[in-house]
């Protein structure tokens, strides 16, 4: 059973324990005059005791999935509950079992006994959604307190004892520790953050008691850099190809009729930047009426820190009537796409991105090659709406049978798209911007795509159409058709079938770095956990325990090989993304890779999932690493990569530039 399937049935059984505990205290109270009352709540509480050893059991089986979905369970739910539960049987089982209604002392006595292992039960869900991976000892002592504190003062309530002294004791002992802590918390989570200042005890002071190296240099430079100077320097022999991309409120009508109030840059996706491998490229940003701000953040790609558009970490927000111009080199060919990086859960849904190709230098020696049709499709929800392209109906073309075909797929949207392709196989040539290792065609596959990922597809136009239909989304798709007008007004299915896995597609090819090297080691535990957000009390995202910008970073020194574990604890897929790197798969679940070297920038961790990967540590700056569920890096789930001896000017949150890069 996996592990999501195992962490769900724990949580029906607290929720089952805690009711069948809570009911046969009820019962007790209320019905042990009748025999039938009696016999109900020593029902209730042999179910309650069953579910207690059930429970054992379902976490002893979680556990072989790895520590993190059991240290909470093992170190504070599953003893309170046991606890608890011997309590009740100590306490109420004699009562019970000898069927006396003349003994209301008793009865009292057993009602409280069953209240208390109640309150035990239903610590774990607590435990959950409070505290969960770690287990600090602050969070133990607060749920220690609460039902402790709770259960005396029932005892107190039921056996009649009247002492106002203790009563009072017991209360001070359920809130004060829960008040404090959150009272702490809330303080802290207040304050302002700026990542990299080595003056506070944010996140640059965390890395460097974290890595002993108390904020050392980066390596070969004389004192501390900041990411403002880590920038593109002149390139006077490379050829420049130079863009505008500007920002605005935009009304836009699809062509199905639907208006959608978009921001964009100029159109909806916004336009295609197309370079040649080794040109510079120099964007500049013009921002005319997007008040919260905007930036430009390159995703996928490798730029120098100092370009990457992350407002408060590598830069300002671009305000109205203000510019920003970015320059990178156009290294590594292959599909990628930009994206605002101000309020980006919002700038990025309602349309301030687009598509970034850079095509492979030319080969002098190779010959010519035939032509190729050559499509990107990036796939986006505006308002509700599916779009492919920029039409929310059939997107269509026309190929001569028997060309080559190159579609490019670039999920745009916070969730995963699953594509279909009818009528062809098709080869998935590159993801993420990265040629795979011996792949081969494949017919009746669905080509999952987290949000972020780009899949490069390539096939021979057959003669006949080819669709590629997308799931939940009927009225629209892609058509490639051999004749102008064949099949042009039919709709375009989504054909379910199983996913393509990665994993295992392709062959071993070259061979790619192992773990033998690796100097650096971190892990990341993913979990929906009630946190301050903003001040706000909320359900948020977790990495580790914290919520941006309060999550320590992963710090590293240059040429560092990181082994990188994340742990996916809730129930929603996390497409995890590093900015200004690329990883590469070690394994998922304990099961290595067995097809192509698998080289990833946004990898999807679903739910119960531990995926190690590897990430070479060669472009120095503070980085991103997020959920590209945006909305998810919204409630909290962001952590950086902090190379030793970085810093950074920019703030997070307030100040003039109110950088909110979520």
């Amino acid at each position: 059973m996996s592990a999501q399937l195992l962490a769900a049935l724990d949580l029906l059984l607290v929720v089952f324990g805690a009711a069948a505990f809570l009911g046969a205290g009820a019962l007790t109270m209320t019905g042990w005059g009748s025999q039938a009352g009696r016999a109900g709540a020593l029902a209730c509480a042999g179910v309650g005791m069953l579910v207690v050893l059930g429970r054992i059991g379902v976490v002893g089986l979680l556990a072989g999935h790895g520590w993190w979905f059991v240290a909470d369970r093992v170190l504070l739910a599953m003893p309170l509950s046991v606890l608890t539960a011997f309590v009740a049987a100590a306490i109420a089982g004699p009562v019970l079992v000898r069927h006396d209604g003349s003994d209301e002392p008793g009865a009292r006595r057993a009602t409280a006994g069953l209240f208390i292992a109640g309150y035990g039960s239903a610590a774990g869900l607590l435990v959950a959604f409070v505290v969960g991976y770690p287990v600090d000892l602050g969070s133990a002592i607060v749920i220690w307190s609460l039902v402790a504190g709770l259960s005396g003062l029932t005892w107190l309530g039921l056996t009649g004892r009247r002492r106002p002294g203790l009563a009072a004791g017991l209360i001070v002992l359920c809130l004060l520790p829960a008040l404090a802590s959150a009272g702490l918390t809330f303080y802290r989570h207040v304050q302002p953050v700026v990542i990299g200042s080595a003056g506070d005890h944010h996140l640059a002071a965390a890395a460097a008691a974290e890595d002993g190296t108390g904020g050392a240099a980066a390596p070969g430079s004389a004192g501390p850099v900041s990411v403002a100077d880590l920038r593109t320097g002149p390139e006077p022999d490379r050829p420049v190809r130079r863009f505008t991309l500007t920002a605005r409120q935009q009304q836009v009508t699809l062509p199905s009729g639907a208006v959608v109030d978009g921001w964009s840059f100029g159109s909806l996706p916004g336009p295609e930047i197309r370079v040649r491998q080794g040109d510079l490229v120099e964007v500049t940003l013009v921002n005319t009426d997007i008040v919260d701000g905007v930036t430009v953040h390159w995703h996928g790609y490798r730029v120098p820190n100092g370009e990457d558009g992350v407002a408060g970490v590598t830069q300002d927000a671009v305000a109205p009537g203000e510019s920003f111009t970015y320059r990178f080199v156009a290294a590594d060919p292959g599909t990628y796409w930009y994206h605002a990086h101000q309020v980006s859960s919002e700038a990025v849904r309602r349309g301030l991105f687009g598509a970034l190709i850079v095509e492979p230098a030319p080969d002098p020696g190779a010959g010519l090659a035939p032509p190729v049709t050559d499509l990107v499709v990036p796939v986006h929800t505006f308002a509700g709406i599916p779009v492919v392209g920029d039409t929310d109906r059939v997107l269509t073309r026309t190929v001569t049978a028997g060309a080559p075909v190159w579609v490019r797929l670039i999920n745009t949207d916070a969730e995963p798209h699953r594509i279909s392709v009818v009528g062809t196989d098709v080869t998935v040539a590159a993801v993420d911007g990265t040629d795979l290792a011996g792949p081969t065609p494949v017919g009746g596959r669905v080509l999952r795509i987290p949000a972020g990922g780009r899949y490069d597809v390539i096939f021979d136009m057959p003669r006949s159409p080819a669709d590629f239909g997308l799931d939940g989304a009927p009225g629209t798709g892609v058509r490639l058709a051999p004749a102008a007008g064949s099949g042009g007004g039919a709709a375009v299915h989504f054909v379910d079938g199983p996913d393509l896995d990665l994993l295992t597609y392709g062959s071993a090819g070259a061979p790619a770095p192992d773990g033998s090297g690796v100097t650096r080691e971190a892990t990341l535990v993913l979990d929906r956990q009630f946190r301050f957000l903003n001040g706000v009390p909320t359900l948020a995202q977790t990495v580790n325990g914290e919520v941006h910008p309060f999550v320590p970073p992963i710090t590293v020194h240059d040429g560092d090989l990181l082994r990188l574990t994340v742990v996916n604890r809730s129930s929603e897929t996390h497409p995890m993304h590093p900015h200004g790197h690329r990883v590469l798969v070690e394994s998922r679940n304990g099961e290595p890779v067995r097809g192509s070297p698998l080289w990833l920038d946004t990898f999807d961790v679903q739910p119960g999932e531990v995926w190690t990967v590897l990430l070479r540590a060669d472009n120095p700056g503070i980085w991103m690493a997020h959920c590209h569920n945006l909305e998810h890096a919204t409630q909290g789930m962001v952590v950086h990569l902090a190379y030793s001896g970085v810093t950074t000017p920019y703030e997070l949150g307030g100040g003039p530039a109110d950088n909110r890069p979520e």
